[in-house]
């Protein structure tokens, strides 16, 4: 231990060292390996040197053999691939008929999952990945020959199910499903994919198949929950972690203040490309996390200019969009220790093998404590490992400086998702139509609220077999998984003619308007033209040194409120709005500084949509000596900002995933009200999140606001990236008077 500790210890030293901390190491619990598994399964552990479990794989082992659904939720490096793999390993040696699906949210942690399966030898697993990529010929052998097929949630949305005439034979003996990196599958995406569960669910049920489903994911709040939202049924769940850990020493790196006024810090790229290069200088293999990928470069680039050519050349970046030859190379190198460095954006946080390393440093908080503790469990599965999070400007990063118990000693968030949602729902009913008439035995698989919905879909008929679908096309291709809206706009790279990806109606014209810079993958466009007839956006690459902030109008109305309730001193609600916003101008603001450039006017329609929100009317006593315009507007504009900064500490989303208002007076309750909502169309329970947890969320937001060493406000407490009114009309010190005040009446 001393002996490596040595290694980075002059370096985690002056003021930019925050907080240091330790994580024992920890010693496996082990099981014997099951006598009643197959001795094929059995023989090939063995050649794997496997001759003994961890006790949560024997536990997720036993409680599959009970015939219910499991779901492991475990750190990284856990060994959760074998918890899942041994029970339909074992089914599929015990019944040559039996076959087994495996989900991934990625092409690469399927092919990933396929070579493994492929290592371990075993005669009657006969594994094949069915994916876009897979040629047409392939397809008909892999549906006859393959008897435990991985594929991806929109591959079994658009491809499988909707033809699931051609997998009769494979759905008929379907035993198991399995959903690995389940956190994943949240808010929208969450709330699609639990609609193709229960699509497949029905489907198999109509074959005569009853599958158990088993999940695995990173360690979150409400593990249960999250399987019993994504398949409809209930889950065991296994959580006692007893895989051995090394001992991990721990950094919270803040870069230096420049100007407290402005919470201006020196570049966390900078410091990024020191740390990377003092660790690789010491012969210690690093990985180093970005949020963008000219970010991952550039931090690559800083760090070779600071070593020598021979060091230097043992440096590479890892990205999304490498061909999967050229990330095996990469991981070939990592592992047999020719690479020492390595740079990668957030989108390679997820469980793929690239072996062991030493260090793990993380640019900017990811978004969520389970993706940084994936990011940071990538340190130390050797020996004595370092974990860093370098702050950026951001409220929730500056928080955690100040405050690390938040960090480290938190319960991590619950992952949320809403499948009843109706902007989610009515497409997946559709298909369904599409796939089996409904009738009311189908609730049992599609939910309730399925059968509720099916009149309201304009293309499904009422006949004595059920509800049958009545038109042309297949509706699933209809119904993209990462949306709420069916009206997305396709966002088109002009120099390859590449789709890049979709943006909601609601969304489009704040985030690709003409002229706007957009990311996609860590990667810069510039938004060339926002065709509202062909709703295309057409983009292309682009390498400024600016990026792009728009100024939009919001207004909300209440449509009803679900729940009201006596917290904290006022009257609090949750329930459904509708929200209204037009987008007027943008700025563009430098990289460097986010000094305003240039502020150019646009002419957009305004766009409407419902959602769900949760809102608060202060009392007189509670506003007492900000009653005066514009204090008054400025200090609930500040605490509106304040709190959607710190809602990501309670629920699995970003601050990007919600919209706020907060007016001096609203029509609807006659008195100054403060709005936060999903930000998208019809929500997916991020706002019922928040009132569940007001007293807790409240109270985060008063220390981050007293923390903040800023007199006025900064990026760091109330200045939000994503303000419609370009942050104006922002005081913190009103909007800490009312949160105390609040948070004080609990």
């Amino acid at each position: 231990m001393s002996t490596t500790t040595a290694l980075w210890d002059d370096l985690l030293a002056g003021d930019e060292l925050a907080h240091l901390a330790s994580e024992p190491a920890r010693e496996a619990r082990t099981a014997p390996v099951p006598d009643s598994l197959e001795p094929a399964v059995r023989d090939a552990l063995a050649r794997r040197g496997i001759d003994e479990l961890y006790a949560h794989q024997a536990e997720s082992y036993a409680a599959a053999r009970g015939g219910g659904n499991v779901i492991v939720t475990t750190g990284t490096a856990s060994g959760k691939t074998l918890a899942f793999n041994l029970p339909v390993l074992d089914a599929l040696a015990a019944d040559r008929h039996a076959r087994a699906l495996y989900l991934y949210p990625t092409k690469a942690l399927a092919q990933d999952q396929a070579r493994s399966l492929g290592a371990l030898g075993l005669a009657p697993v006969r594994a094949a990945i069915y994916d876009g990529d897979t040629p047409t010929e392939r397809r008909r052998q892999i549906r006859g020959w393959a008897n435990l097929v991985l594929t991806n949630p929109d591959m079994l949305h658009i491809g499988v199910l909707p033809r699931h005439d051609l997998w009769g034979d494979f759905l008929h003996n379907l035993r198991f499903v399995v959903v690995d990196e389940a956190h994943v599958y949240r808010g929208v995406f969450g709330s699609h994919v639990a609609n193709v569960l229960r699509r497949l669910r029905r489907l198999a049920r109509i074959y005569g198949a009853e599958p158990q489903f088993l999940l695995a994911s990173a360690t979150i709040a409400n593990a249960g929950e999250l399987a019993q939202a994504l398949t409809g049924e209930e889950a065991t769940v296994v959580e006692d972690d007893a895989a051995p850990r090394a001992e991990r020493t721990i950094a919270l790196w803040n870069p230096p203040l420049l100007d407290a006024e402005l919470g201006l810090r020196a570049s966390a790229l900078g410091e990024a490309s020191r740390l990377l290069a003092g660790l690789v200088d010491r012969g210690l293999r690093t990985i180093c996390f970005a949020k963008s990928r000219k970010s991952a470069e550039l931090i690559h680039r800083f760090a070779a200019d600071r070593l020598d050519a021979a060091t230097a050349a043992r440096l590479a970046p890892y990205r999304a969009g490498y061909t999967p030859q050229q990330r095996r190379e990469i991981e070939r190198r990592l592992v047999e220790g020719e690479l020492l460095g390595v740079t990668s954006t957030d989108a390679l946080e997820l469980g793929i093998d690239i072996g062991d390393l030493d260090c793990a440093i993380s640019v900017g908080f990811p978004g969520t404590v389970a993706s940084l503790r994936q990011q940071w469990g990538r340190a130390g599965r050797r020996g004595h490992g370092l974990a860093i999070l370098i702050a950026s400007e951001d409220a929730l990063d500056q928080y955690f400086m100040r405050e690390p118990p938040t960090l480290l000693e938190r319960r991590v968030e619950a992952a949320i998702l809403d499948h009843a949602n109706p902007r989610v729902l009515d497409g997946h009913v559709a298909a369904a139509a599409f796939e089996a008439p409904i009738d009311e035995a189908d609730a049992a698989t599609l939910g309730p609220e399925a059968l509720e919905r099916a009149a309201h879909v304009p293309e499904l008929r009422h006949t004595a077999r059920g509800w049958v679908w009545a038109g042309k096309d297949a509706p699933a291709a209809r119904v993209p998984l990462r949306s709420t809206s069916p009206d997305s706009f396709l966002v088109v790279d002009a120099s390859t003619g590449d789709v890049l990806g979709l943006a909601e109606q609601e969304r489009a014209y704040s985030t690709v308007h003409e002229g706007a810079v957009y990311l996609h993958l860590g990667r810069q466009y510039l938004v060339r033209e926002l065709d509202l007839q062909a709703r295309r956006a057409v983009v292309e690459p682009f390498d400024g040194n600016w990026y792009t902030q728009a100024k939009k109008e919001t207004e909300t109305s209440i449509e009803e409120a679900v729940r009201v309730e006596r917290r904290l001193g006022l009257e609090l609600s949750f329930g459904r709005v509708s929200v209204t916003e037009q987008v007027v101008a943008y700025q563009k603001k430098a990289v460097a500084d986010g000094s305003t450039l240039d502020t150019v006017p646009l002419d957009l329609p305004p766009t409407t949509f419902d959602t769900e929100a949760v809102w608060f009317v202060p009392r007189p006593h509670q506003l007492e000596g900000l009653e005066a315009m514009p204090l008054l507007l400025s200090s609930l504009h500040a605490a509106e900002h304040s709190l959607i900064a710190l809602l990501p500490l309670w629920a699995m989303c970003d601050r990007w995933d919600i919209g706020g208002l907060s007016t001096n007076l609203h029509l609807d309750t006659g008195a100054p009200t403060v709005f936060v909502y999903d930000g998208h169309a019809g929500g997916v329970g991020i706002a019922e999140r928040g009132f569940d947890r007001f007293e807790g969320w409240v109270a985060d937001t008063v220390r981050l606001l007293e923390g903040c060493p800023c007199e006025k406000g900064c990026p760091s407490c109330v200045q939000s990236p994503k303000c419609g009114n370009l942050n104006e009309f922002l005081d913190k010190g009103g909007a800490l008077t009312l949160l105390t005040r609040m948070s004080n009446s609990g």
